[in-house]
C-alpha cells in the first residue's frame, strides 16, 4: 500500500497517509478540519531488491530448461571415460583377453 502526501491550502499542514490504491483522497484536513486538503504528486518509492540478487536465468520457461538439461552431458562422458560399473576405462583400449574374444582372434602372451 502505499504513502501519499497531502497538504491542506487553509493552514498549510503537511502530512502522509498510507492508503489503499483503491481508497478516495482525504478531503477533511486532520488540523483545522476545513475542506481544503489536496493529495500531491510525489515521486515514490524507489524498488527495493532484497535478498541474493535477481537474474534472467531466475524466471527460465520449462522448455528452456528441458532443452537445456538435454545439452548437458550424460553417462561416461560426464565422468572422463570411467565405467561406473567395474571401474574400467571406457576407451578403445581394453585387455588382450577382451579384445581376442571380440575379435575371435587368439593373442600370445610372452613367457618373459
Amino acid at each position: 500500500m502505499p504513502t501519499y502526501e497531502y497538504q491542506c491550502d487553509a493552514c498549510n499542514h503537511n502530512f502522509d497517509e498510507f492508503q489503499s490504491i483503491t481508497e478516495s483522497p482525504l478531503k477533511k484536513c486532520p488540523k483545522c478540519g476545513k475542506l481544503k486538503l489536496r493529495r500531491l504528486f510525489g515521486t515514490g518509492a524507489g524498488i527495493l531488491f532484497k535478498g541474493s540478487g535477481f537474474y534472467q536465468t531466475d524466471y527460465r520457461s520449462e522448455s528452456y530448461k528441458a532443452g537445456a538439461k538435454a545439452d548437458e552431458p550424460t553417462g561416461k562422458a560426464a565422468e572422463g571415460g570411467k565405467d561406473t560399473a567395474n571401474g574400467t576405462s571406457g576407451t578403445s583400449e581394453s585387455s588382450p583377453a577382451k579384445g581376442a574374444a571380440k575379435s575371435g582372434k587368439k593373442t600370445s602372451k610372452s613367457t618373459s
